[in-house]
């Protein structure tokens, strides 16, 4: 096979060129687009979808799916803002936020396991669940952090770069280290590729899959913290459509229903195309409803791609 049929096999340069000529055409038609204030923008925007775009790869990397993300986001963020309002203390409030958060992706990961259920009817359910416990301690209200994370929604380095685009960058590194260099990765690759295998091998299914799901459930609580950043308040509600937002820029990357399969790198960059195509159409002024056709359509043809290879097999 020559280099170039190589390059054009490789999906992550392919969404790299996608994402050049877009942004090369936008910024014809419209210069605000390419400077780099609205660039610096584009990624802000997908701060939060980058983040839960990550902890759905791994899953989907690891044969598994978890549509409570969004749910158990917002369960970890009104957990924090509850602790802030109750002590003032902030510390206290991001380790009671991340534990909520950890807790409920092992309880996933424990349940999906133990009863070897499909995940996504599972996290169905949990997300109903999570939603209701963020409702109920919520009391139905906006729930304020009282600028508890000012210093990361609103500090910029050089007066340019955003401290929460810094942590957004650690977590697509640290996803990036623990699937590609690690005995845990590897495993969970494994796991997703071969579930019957990589139990004769050895592999302790159980306990992977109750880690993995509590590891999402933890970068779900770090997304918690960038949208509370942002936005300085969260409501029950707060996280309708993320799961779907993260689903598709991971399938839109290259990672699959299949198991075993995909990366981390192209995921994110699935979710840089996401974040380019709204921010572009909301530069050309393109009415919402349009936009909301065009993200349906988006995601119609990331899982018909993605399942590409299974009806060519047939």
């Amino acid at each position: 096979m020559t280099l170039k049929k190589r390059l054009i096999k490789e999906q992550r340069v392919l969404l790299a060129i996608v994402i050049v000529v877009i942004v090369a055409a936008v910024s014809a038609i419209n210069p605000r687009f390419i400077q780099v204030k609205n660039l610096i923008t584009i990624f802000q925007q997908i701060s939060v979808t980058g983040i839960l775009t990550m902890a759905m790869s791994m899953l989907l990397i690891g044969g598994g799916i978890d549509l409570s993300i969004g749910n158990i986001m917002v369960l970890s963020g009104v957990v924090m803002a509850s602790v802030i309002h109750s002590t003032g203390n902030t510390a206290l409030a991001v380790a009671a936020g991340m534990a909520a958060g950890t807790l409920c992706g092992a309880l996933n990961g424990v349940i999906i396991a133990k009863s070897k259920c499909i995940p996504l009817i599972i996290t169905l359910g949990t997300s109903e669940m999570f939603y209701g416990m963020a409702l109920t301690i919520s009391g139905g209200r906006i729930m304020s952090f009282g600028g508890a994370f000012n210093a990361i929604g609103k500090t910029k380095l050089f007066q340019i770069f955003p401290v929460m685009l810094l942590v957004l960058a650690a977590m697509v590194v640290l996803s990036y280290i623990l699937m590609n260099r690690t005995k845990f990765g590897r495993r969970i690759v494994a796991i997703g590729g071969n579930e019957k295998n990589a139990f004769l091998s050895g592999i302790n299914i159980v306990r992977y899959k109750v880690i993995l799901y509590g590891i999402a459930g933890l970068f779900c609580s770090v997304a918690a913290i960038i949208f509370s950043a942002r936005i300085g308040s969260i409501t029950a509600n707060a996280g309708a459509g993320y799961e779907t937002s993260a689903l598709t820029a991971a399938i839109i990357g290259g990672v699959t229903f299949d198991g075993g399969k995909g990366t981390i790198s192209g995921a994110f960059l699935g979710c840089v195309l996401m974040g380019v195509i709204s921010n572009a159409m909301n530069i050309l002024q393109v009415e919402t409803y349009i936009q909301t056709i065009i993200t349906g359509a988006i995601i119609v043809c990331a899982v018909v791609l993605s399942n590409i290879n299974n009806i060519r097999r047939r």
